[in-house]
């Protein structure tokens, strides 16, 4: 059960990064289920590694599609930017055994906001694209605003929706399981 799911999660976010509704040849919206993903496999997943290995090979797979980083440096921040939200799931930030809701939609804003920073931090440190001052920095941020635009609302949405879906399978699971281990009540026989 453990490999579908991580299966079912890694396509997931996979498929997500790779479809994204455009306009004008650009992105609508620029949010993927990736960080909800990443939340959801270290809420599922007791063991950290097995949990982070969800979104990166989401991301690696998805990679194979997509225009490259340009930089090895920026790659190893998207990379870890990705797999850091993993963390809060598995130290029980989320909760336990069912989410905690408030804690999932800070963690997927969170998620939103540590990725947008870290990732043009590493833009502006390890590429030629702006000068490397304060105020370089600060073109960088600014030219990134249009991207971050929606992400946020994206992450928490699909966040919002990843989980809201693993809540509907555990109280499936746990009807299934409650109606098996119930003996079924036995109408008598009439007597002939």
């Amino acid at each position: 059960m453990q490999a579908a799911v991580w299966l079912a999660l890694v396509a997931l976010a996979a498929a997500g990064r790779l479809w994204q509704p455009t306009w004008n040849g650009e992105p609508l919206w620029h949010a993927t289920p990736l960080a909800a993903v990443a939340l959801a496999a270290g809420f599922l997943f007791a063991n950290p590694l097995v949990a982070a290995s969800v979104p990166l090979a989401a991301l690696a797979l998805s990679n194979m599609l997509l225009p490259g980083y340009g930089n090895l440096g920026v790659a190893a921040v998207v990379y870890a930017a990705t797999a850091w939200p993993v963390l809060l799931g598995t130290c029980g930030i989320l909760g336990r055994h069912r989410p905690r809701w408030l804690a999932v939609v800070g963690g997927s804003l969170a998620t939103s906001l540590v990725f947008f920073v870290s990732t043009n931090l590493a833009h502006w440190a390890f590429t030629a694209d702006y000068s490397h001052t304060m105020a370089g920095l600060g073109e960088c941020f600014v030219a990134a605003l249009p991207f971050y635009r929606w992400m946020p609302v994206g992450d928490a949405a699909w966040t919002v929706a990843t989980f809201g879906l693993i809540v509907a399978a555990r109280m499936a699971a746990e009807a299934a399981a409650t109606r098996r281990l119930r003996p079924q009540a036995v109408s008598p026989r009439p007597l002939d």
